[in-house]
């Protein structure tokens, strides 16, 4: 039998592209389990690029389940927000009012009910908004890396009330890598080094290589299988990983930004998106890489070791690119697009605290982030 909510969590998401859809989805499906826990998730808005959707009764109560089912639907075939009007009692506003609508909200909730919220979405342009709900006492969870990945000022304000801010997903998706290591640190353990293969892309592409095959040959493959970015130039450059670094480095007490991160490119500027395009690249430009990439895989393997593109974050600085490993490592022993993390410390000097798993993926990176949510519970308690 469901028990009385204990907890009410009213949540506002930014951005229903993959990760948001899915989370929405799964907020759906939990229903039954999260009654049973006595938790309620009230959505009371769902906003994208340029609107913004909101429930009538912001206070009490929220977007129905089969209005969020038609939302997911409706953007799943690329249908504007608008186009919900009249299945629910909601509201619509476009920009920039559906921006003040959001700061409304997080003032009205914030210091009454509470507010979760929640961003999902791919752009700087949050940061105001996500400032804005924390002065205004409400929890915020990231699966976007970018406003934590900007100025570090942002990123110190965002992090201010670290008990009202939750973004485990924004490096390894559902991977308890971001609790792992406020653990430890809690602990008063102090971390020495990280080293992690954070992109599942490159994670695939390296281990593939040790066949013998052609990094042109790979890459494709990978494309192929979904894995990339439609330009997977966007996944060579290493800028991801260098985000996701930018955020442990900083949860690490480095007070640094992106451009004191050391990042290595697969692929030299004059085969960059400013020299050529995706298609070039695609049937001429990756072809130019698999000589210079054959020959570092041999003289990592004749010493035992394996190439992978890693971080490697110490207190000297933050390391981004190719790494000779020994074969027999977790790092090396890695195959296909998982994460792996390392995270050494005094307790775990000689033998690393080792994460690993599935680290991309909108339904597990959206798992993280309902994870996230669920973990701010305690803050929402209802009185008796």
């Amino acid at each position: 039998m469901p028990t009385a909510a204990k907890s009410v969590l009213p949540v506002v998401l930014l951005g229903c592209g993959g990760v948001g859809r899915h989370l929405l989805r799964h907020i759906v499906s939990c229903r039954p389990l999260h009654a049973n826990q006595g938790v309620a998730i009230r959505v009371v808005g769902v906003g994208d690029s340029s609107s913004l959707l909101v429930a009538d009764d912001v206070h009490s109560g929220g977007l129905d389940d089969a209005l969020l089912t038609h939302l997911c639907a409706a953007k799943s075939a690329g249908s504007p927000l608008s186009s919900l009007l009249g299945q629910g009692h909601c509201q619509l506003f476009k920009n920039p009012e559906a921006q003040a609508k959001v700061i409304d909200a997080a003032t009205t909730l914030g210091r009454t009910t509470g507010l979760v919220l929640v961003d999902c979405s791919a752009t700087y342009d949050t940061v105001a908004l996500l400032k804005d709900a924390v002065d205004n006492g409400c929890c915020i969870v990231l699966a976007n890396k970018k406003p934590l990945t900007g100025a570090y000022e942002d990123f110190a304000k965002l992090a201010s009330n670290f008990r009202r801010i939750r973004f485990e997903s924004t490096v390894g998706a559902s991977l308890p890598v971001i609790a792992s290591v406020t653990r430890v640190i809690a602990s008063g353990d102090p971390i020495s080094r990280i080293v992690g293969s954070l992109s599942g892309t490159l994670g695939y592409v390296m281990s593939e290589l040790e066949g013998g095959k052609r990094f042109s040959e790979v890459v494709k493959t990978a494309k192929s299988l979904g894995y990339t970015e439609p330009d997977p130039r966007d996944d060579l450059g290493g800028m991801d990983v260098a985000r996701k670094a930018l955020i442990l480095a900083r949860l690490l007490g480095q007070q640094i930004s992106m451009e004191n991160i050391n990042v290595e490119s697969l692929y030299p500027s004059e085969l960059g998106p400013d020299a050529m395009s995706t298609k070039d690249f695609l049937e001429s430009g990756l072809a130019q890489l698999d000589k210079s990439m054959e020959e570092r895989v041999k003289a990592a393997s004749l010493k035992g070791n394996v190439l992978r593109y890693v971080c490697v974050i110490e207190s000297t600085g933050c390391q981004v690119g190719l790494r000779e490993l020994p074969k027999d490592s977790s790092l090396g022993r890695l195959r296909g697009s998982d994460n792996v993390v390392e995270i050494y410390s005094r307790c775990y000097e000689s033998s690393p605290l080792v994460i690993q798993g599935a680290g991309a993926g909108n339904d597990t990176t959206a798992a993280g982030v309902l994870a996230d949510i669920l973990d701010l519970q305690d803050l929402f308690q209802t009185r008796a």
